[in-house]
């Protein structure tokens, strides 16, 4: 007999491994109640069998009526509450107190395993389950104990069908007013086909949103070729399965409440998990069962990826681990930098735990200590407040155990603050230890604690973070590179569409200068900072500043406002590089835009105080509004440019920003942090775009391609490096070992200042003793060594003494050591020269393609920091002509491309909607201003095909002043009848402009 290659042979596929194998009944249509989706025959069932005596109680065996009342009881439980949570928690139906579902049972609870045996799973096939349409009929739909918790629609390639054709029926034929489809009546609505899975947990007509649930193929979406059969029968074999649904039933899926923070009104989202979720959640749990507490974790999972979801499940999970008899974990402290993280996680765990206040949010000094001594099972807080609030903490917790697990870890394990936080849970500081006590107790507290596990969460992994916590793998030459344990890339994110392609649309602009001499002399300069002055200088001048500002709002208007961009709610933000510049940006905008009579404003964030222009500003004196509205203000109207110096550059998830106009040099994570601040997903966003004035396209590539995929450390810091910076600084005697011996000893101690200070100040007098290159080989060299022992301090599986204390002696003798001075030989070249000319040019869009391998990084440097380099000196002339090599101006190149560019102009001015208004209902002078405007925006339009016209347009007032006067006199007349023959009506003579 052949093989049933149809949809059907597909279908008898799946079933016959769930019930062969995976212990299911199969069901029939007969067993199915349409009027209150159930298995009826398998509820009942599972009830008399399991809890005969509740069932008495209720009498439905001797009365339709209490019957019917059982059913509408059932289901109106399961309609307010979800299916989840009534198998989680049964039903009270009076007098009856009924379990619906039970539990996965402990390793050595045989009892509870002899009842969860007893949970009837089924899967019923065509399952005909509309009431009116008795016809239609779903693929098939598990139960578990007679109620439904997941449909599935199949789709087969090998027919020309695939899984978007199964989410099309879902979305089309599938009535979301069905009883069986209505939300919370299922946990989950699966689309399969033989390559693909996507999942739904509300179905909502054309607007339900399915999710991919595949394990990922090459860093990127799909799966990979299964060569042991269909590459989604992952999906039957291993999560269709008893123990994996009731798993998933027990930890992950939830019903989750939403509260809007204005109108305080409730809404409610059942989240399932996605197939990364399950997997790194799972195998982190597995390692840790099978390996104990002690061991570090390293979870690279991009934006996109659902980590405060995942986050929550891990810490769920972990306080309830069973191990030898115990549990493995005493208490989970998570630690994230994003504010708004620490009660999403909250409130996410709360819904899972038995008793809700064995979760706690320390806050304040003391509140940590105060959870962990008080039993709290899962501790939340910020890493802004952790190192103060660990301060605080005095009590020994070396008899527990610990799971810490750390939201974006490269920004929360410095080497200072996991001493203190080791310190404090590992506890054994004694103001009584004699100093030798002390340094081992410190150098133990800067280790990673034995009574720990470390799990670090972050989509951009540095180089000390790659080696704190990722996975070592020796390779076949001796060395050690590190790796993640687990990857979601930012490939992947970006292909199962839940993180946008930032690069897809991104268009530089160059800038062009001319500079020239105002002096007869021609005095020398350092050339490299000379250069670095001019810069700054024509990138704060107004004109250039205007240029600049004329382009971002002309293009937001024009190509993300009128293109509606996000449903017409598109946002921008602009990237600046300094707070001076950020309030420049924000003034100039703000003009600009009432120059445009636009209905839309800007809003600037920067930090603390600024003295600008004879007044201090900050940013709610700019704004009008507290500093902590300011991203709720943005939301609203009529708020859509976004003006930042490194505030809102990490962290900010905002789906409404669309573009970006960066003005700001970036490289490596601040370029992928920053740029990335587009990439969160909104069902109406399909692009971003990025307008950059200041970075190459090629540095931006470079910088996204370490994340990429999978990002893996080559190499291991090496410790001896700090030998060599030892012998350095001891070259020139700053110190000694009574210095450094005598200091600790006081210190460590609690000696008041005036007994430390004279210490380091003598050290800091010899120190300014030295020659410049001295002070630059000796400061470069403690700073080096101050930053790498902070690093290796918690990594090295030995302690040494003398580095710890030399760590300390430095870190504080540094504030105390002043910059070496060096003569700044680029001084006074500002008043030497003035700008002649500028405009901006735009580069040809762009799509940075990305490296698609995996990324290797550097081991963290144990070099010096810092020093001074020996000034190249040119003369003034020299210095402007290669800057203005660089920057100066184009001339024509094609006057004939340029002359048919013109000719094309007033036509497309004379269909400016404004325009032609104005023509018709307001006087000559506001028709110019509209013309002028809608002028602007043609140029803006014929820049692909010309560039030369547009920089002349921008650079050349005399041609622009022509060209408006030109195209106005054409298209302008007093009966308000808009240009039609623009290419016909303009003379050789009109487009004259040698």
């Amino acid at each position: 007999m052949k093989t049933n290659i149809k949809e059907q042979g597909f279908e008898s596929v799946i079933i016959n491994h769930l019930v062969m194998h995976n212990g299911f009944e199969e069901g029939e249509n007969a067993d199915y109640n349409r009027e209150y989706a159930i298995d009826e025959n398998r509820l009942l069932r599972f009830l008399e069998v399991t809890q005969p005596e509740q069932m008495e109680l209720l009498g439905i065996k001797k009365s339709r009526q209490k019957y019917n009342q059982f059913l509408n009881r059932l289901s109106g439980e399961i309609a307010k509450r979800g299916v989840i949570d009534v198998l989680r928690n049964g039903v009270k139906i009076y007098p009856a107190n009924l379990v619906m579902f039970y539990m996965t049972p402990s390793d050595k609870n045989k009892a509870a395993k002899k009842l969860f045996e007893q949970n009837i799973f089924s899967v019923t096939r065509q399952l005909m389950y509309s009431k009116d349409s008795t016809t239609l009929a779903l693929d098939f739909c598990i139960f578990i104990n007679g109620l439904p918790v997941i449909t599935c629609e199949l789709k087969n390639q090998l027919t020309n069908q695939d899984v978007d054709d199964a989410v099309w029926q879902y979305k089309t034929d599938r009535d979301p007013k069905e009883l069986l489809f209505t939300f919370k009546r299922c946990m989950v609505h699966f689309a399969v086909d033989d390559a693909r899975v996507k999942f739904c947990t509300k179905l909502s007509g054309k607007s339900s949103w399915f999710l991919p649930f595949d394990k990922g193929y090459n860093d990127g979406a799909g799966n990979p070729p299964n060569p042991d059969g269909i590459m989604t029968d992952y999906l039957w074999k291993e999560i269709f399965t008893r123990e994996e649904l009731a798993n998933i039933i027990e930890n992950y899926a939830q019903v989750v409440e939403r509260v809007d923070p204005d109108s305080k009104a409730k809404s409610y989202i059942q989240i399932f998990p996605r197939y990364h979720q399950l997997a790194v959640v799972k195998s982190l749990l597995a390692n840790v069962k099978a390996n104990g507490v002690g061991k570090r974790y390293l979870i690279q999972h991009s934006a996109g990826s659902g980590k405060s979801n995942s986050i929550a499940w891990l810490a769920h999970q972990l306080v309830g681990l069973e191990g030898n008899g115990g549990n493995i974990v005493d208490s989970v402290i998570v630690v994230t930098d994003r504010v708004n993280l620490d009660k999403q996680i909250r409130d996410t765990i709360k819904q899972f735990m038995q008793v809700s206040n064995n979760v706690a949010w320390a806050e304040h000094s003391g509140d940590l200590r105060k959870a962990i001594a008080g039993g709290k099972k899962i501790i939340i807080t910020t890493v802004h407040k952790f190192p103060f609030i660990l301060e605080d903490i005095g009590t020994s917790h070396k008899g527990r155990n610990f799971a810490i697990i750390i939201d974006e870890a490269h920004s929360s394990q410095s080497g200072n603050m996991s001493a203190s936080m080791n310190i404090a849970l590992g506890g054994d500081y004694n103001p009584d230890y004699d100093i030798e006590d002390k340094i081992n107790t410190l150098m133990e507290g800067r280790k990673m604690l034995a009574n720990a596990s470390y799990f670090a969460f972050t989509a951009t992994p540095k180089n000390k973070t790659l080696e704190m916590f990722g996975v070592p793998v020796p390779q076949p030459d001796g060395t050690v590179n590190h790796v993640p344990f687990h990857n979601y890339s930012m490939k992947q994110a970006i292909q199962e569409g839940f993180i946008l392609d930032v690069l897809q649309y991104y268009t530089p602009i160059k800038s062009y200068y001319k500079l020239a001499k105002t002096i007869t002399e021609n005095p020398m300069f350092d050339k490299k900072k000379a250069q670095k002055r001019l810069r700054i200088f024509v990138e704060s001048d107004q004109f250039a500043l205007n240029t600049k500002v004329n382009i971002i709002v002309e293009h937001f208007h024009e190509q993300v406002i009128s293109k509606a961009k996000i449903g017409s709610k598109a946002r921008c933000m602009v990237v600046t590089a300094s707070i001076d510049r950020a309030i420049d940006y924000y003034y100039t905008i703000t003009r600009c835009l009432a120059a445009r009579k636009s209905p839309y404003k800007a809003i600037i964030a920067f930090s603390g105080e600024k003295e600008y222009d004879g007044k201090t500003l900050t940013e709610a004196t700019v704004n009008g509004i507290p500093s902590n509205q300011i991203e709720k203000t943005f939301k609203t109207e009529p708020y859509r440019f976004l003006i930042v110096a490194d505030k809102f550059q990490t962290g900010y998830d905002e789906p409404l920003l669309h573009t970006m106009y960066v003005d700001k040099i970036l490289t490596d994570i601040k370029a992928v942090q920053t740029i990335s601040r587009l990439n969160r997903a909104h069902p109406d966003k399909h692009d971003t775009f990025v307008l950059d004035f200041a970075n190459e396209p090629d540095i931006i590539q470079e910088s996204f391609s370490r994340y990429y995929r999978t990002t893996i450390l080559a190499g291991e810091t090496d410790p001896n490096k700090l030998y060599d910076l030892i012998a350095a600084m001891e070259e020139h005697q700053v110190y000694t070992d009574y210095h450094v011996n005598n200091f600790i000893d006081l210190y460590l101690n609690g000696a008041e200042r005036e007994k430390l200070d004279p210490i380091l100040d003598a050290c800091a007098v010899l120190y300014k003793g030295l020659d410049e290159d001295a002070q630059v080989e000796f400061k470069g060299s403690a700073k080096g060594f101050v930053r790498a022992y902070g690093f290796l301090g918690a990594i090295l599986p030995y302690g040494n003494a003398e580095w710890e204390k030399l760590a300390i002696f430095l870190r504080l003798l540094l504030p105390k050591l002043p910059s070496p001075i060096e003569e700044d030989l680029s001084a006074g070249i500002l008043e030497a020269i003035d700008l002649d000319s500028y405009r901006a040019e735009a580069q040809a869009m762009v799509s940075i393609q990305l490296e698609d391998s995996d990324a290797e990084v550097g081991p963290v440097p144990t070099s010096a920091i810092g020093g001074n380099l020996a000034p190249e000196l040119d003369l003034l002339t020299n210095i402007l002509s290669t800057f203005n090599d660089l920057f100066g101006n184009i001339d024509w190149k094609d006057a004939d491309n340029v002359r048919a560019q013109i000719q094309r102009i007033p036509g497309m001015v004379s269909q400016d909607k404004a325009y032609q208004n104005a023509m018709k209902n307001s006087d000559k002078q506001n028709a110019r201003m509209e013309s002028d405007r809608a002028l602007q925006t043609a140029i803006l339009g014929v820049m692909s095909d010309n560039m030369e016209l547009f920089k002349q347009f921008t650079d050349n007032p005399s041609f622009k002043k022509w060209l408006a006067d030109m195209v106005f006199s054409v298209t302008y007349n007093t009966e308000g009848k808009s240009y039609e023959g623009a290419d016909d009506g303009l003379s050789a003579s009109q487009t004259s402009f040698d």
